[in-house]
C-alpha cells in the first residue's frame, strides 16, 4: 500500500495523520520543528496552541463551533478526544491545559504503529507521491515559495496577534474575583473558571490612552496589517472607537464584582485558566502588537493586574493562507499537481477546530484514494461539510477572507424552522439536520 506523507504536526496535520492510519494507511507526518523553529511556538510538540488554549463554544445544539465539536467526536478525532481528556474549567467552552493535551497528542501519535516521524523541514512541493500539506499560517519561507511557484498566485497575509499570559499567584484577588459571565456552567468550578479585573470609567479611559500612545511593533516592507476580525489586537479595536473594547472583550455585562455587589463596573478585563494547575491565566481577547516594554506598562493598568508577573507577553505574527476557491478541488487537492492535499490554515479557515476538522477530512479522503476508493465531502448542512464548500467554492474568490465555521455558511432550513422564528429554534434546527446528515456520511464509509 502506498504511504501517506504528511507536511505539519500541527492540529491539522496530526488529526491528518491519526485519520490516516486509522483507515489502515501507512503514514510518515514531517515536522521540521524542534530543529527547525518559529517565534510562536514553544516546543517541539504536536499540536501545539500558540494564540490560546480555549475551543470555544462546546455547545452542539445551537452553536457551529460546538457542532462541530461533535462531528469530530463522532468521526473519532483525536484532537477532541485529546481535549476532552484535558479540559479545563471554561463556563460553556472547552478550554485545554495547552502542554498536557500537545504532549498526549504528540504521545499517541508517536506510538501508533502505522505512523513515522520525520523531523526535518520540507522545502519544496514533491512532484510525485500522495502528501498532505498541513503546514499553517507559519508556513516556512523557502516552502511558501515554492507553493506560490506552483501555484501561480501570491499567498494572501493577514496578522495573527498572540494575547499574553499572566502568573495567577500575582493576580490581586482583594480586587479581582473568580466568576463566568452570567454564572454559566454546571459545576462550580465552571461557574468560576475566570478571574475579573472592573474598571470605572476613569481607569478605563486612562486604559485607553495608554493603549493608543504605546509604541507598536512596525511592519516590514512590503507587509499589510489586513487583520482577521476574530483575532483583533486590542490597539486596533481601540482605534475603531474608545467604547469599541467595552463592548467587546472589555464588556461588563453578567458579571457581578464579589468584593463590591452594589456597584456596577464600567468594564471588566477577564482572564482564562490555561493549565490543569490553575497557576497561568490568559488576558481573554487581549492579543497585543505592542512592544514588550510597553505591554508591561498598559497591562499593570488593569486593577489587580499592577503587580503582575507574564509568563508570556503578547506578539504578533504574519499568517499566509492560500486562495482555496481558485486553487483546490473538492477534494481538497491542488488543481496543479492533484497528488498535493491542503489540510488546516494554509486553506483559509480559521480557528484550531475548524483547522483540525479540515485536516480530518483530508486524512479520510487521502487515504480512500489510497486504497482506491473515492470519499466525497459531508453535506455543506453539516459543520464539517459547510467549510471544506466554503474554501473549495462557495465563497468568492476575489473578496476570499479566512472564515471560523457559522451558521450563515449552511443552506437555509427548508421547513418553518427557517422563517422569521427565534435563533434557538433555527440553530437547533441547523444541528439536528447535519447530524442526522453526518452520521448517514459516517455510516457510508464502514
Amino acid at each position: 500500500m502506498d504511504t501517506l506523507h504528511i507536511i505539519g504536526a500541527g492540529l491539522a496535520g496530526s488529526e491528518a495523520a491519526w485519520q490516516a492510519a486509522q483507515a489502515g494507511v501507512p503514514v510518515v507526518l514531517h515536522e521540521m520543528r524542534p530543529r527547525v523553529g518559529t517565534f510562536a511556538h514553544r516546543s517541539g510538540d504536536f499540536a501545539e496552541m500558540v494564540c490560546s488554549n480555549s475551543f470555544r463554544s462546546d455547545d452542539d445544539e445551537r452553536n457551529a463551533v460546538g457542532l462541530l465539536h461533535w462531528e469530530m467526536r463522532a468521526a473519532g478525532g483525536l484532537i477532541m478526544a485529546t481535549a476532552d481528556r484535558h479540559a479545563l474549567p471554561a463556563g460553556g467552552a472547552l478550554a485545554v491545559d495547552r502542554e498536557a493535551f500537545s504532549g498526549a497528542v504528540t504521545a499517541a501519535l508517536r506510538a501508533h504503529p502505522l505512523i513515522s516521524v520525520s523531523e526535518e523541514e520540507i522545502t519544496e512541493l514533491p512532484t510525485d507521491g500522495h502528501w498532505i500539506i498541513a503546514t499553517g499560517p507559519l508556513t516556512s519561507g523557502a516552502l511558501a515559495e515554492s507553493i506560490r511557484a506552483v501555484t501561480g498566485a501570491e499567498s494572501l497575509a493577514f496578522f495573527d496577534a498572540i494575547a499574553p499570559i499572566v502568573h495567577a499567584e500575582t493576580i490581586d484577588m482583594s480586587v479581582a474575583w473568580r466568576q463566568s459571565r452570567y454564572d454559566k456552567g454546571e459545576t462550580e468550578e465552571e461557574r468560576t473558571a475566570y478571574i475579573n479585573c472592573p474598571m470605572t470609567k476613569d481607569q478605563y479611559e486612562a486604559f485607553i490612552d495608554a493603549l493608543l500612545a504605546a509604541e507598536k511593533t512596525e511592519f516590514h516592507e512590503g507587509e499589510t496589517a489586513s487583520y482577521f476580525d476574530g483575532c483583533l489586537p486590542i490597539e486596533v479595536m481601540a482605534e475603531r472607537g474608545r467604547e469599541t473594547l467595552r463592548h467587546g472583550p472589555m464588556k461588563p455585562v453578567g458579571l457581578t464584582n464579589a468584593h463590591d455587589p452594589a456597584t456596577k463596573a464600567y468594564a471588566v478585563v477577564q482572564l482564562r485558566r490555561d493549565n490543569a494547575l490553575g497557576t497561568l491565566y490568559n488576558i481573554v481577547g487581549f492579543q497585543t502588537k505592542m512592544k514588550y516594554g510597553a505591554q508591561t506598562a498598559v497591562f499593570r493598568m488593569i486593577p489587580g493586574l499592577e503587580q503582575a508577573s507574564f509568563a508570556r507577553l503578547g506578539g504578533i505574527h504574519r499568517n499566509t493562507f492560500l486562495n482555496s476557491p481558485t486553487l483546490l478541488d473538492d477534494q481538497m487537492r491542488l488543481r496543479a499537481r492533484p497528488n498535493l492535499r491542503f489540510a488546516g490554515q494554509v486553506t483559509g479557515v480559521e480557528g484550531y477546530v475548524e483547522s483540525a476538522a479540515m485536516g480530518l477530512l483530508a486524512g479520510r479522503m487521502a487515504a480512500a484514494e489510497i486504497r482506491g476508493a473515492s470519499l466525497p465531502a459531508p453535506g455543506p448542512e453539516t459543520a464539517m461539510g459547510s467549510l471544506v464548500h466554503h474554501i473549495t467554492g462557495g465563497a468568492v474568490a476575489k473578496t476570499f477572507q479566512p472564515m471560523n465555521v457559522n451558521f450563515g455558511l449552511f443552506p437555509p432550513l427548508d421547513d418553518a424552522r427557517g422563517g422569521r422564528r427565534g435563533r434557538k429554534d433555527r440553530y437547533k434546527g441547523y444541528t439536528d439536520r447535519a447530524k442526522e446528515i453526518f452520521t448517514a456520511w459516517l455510516a457510508g464509509q464502514a
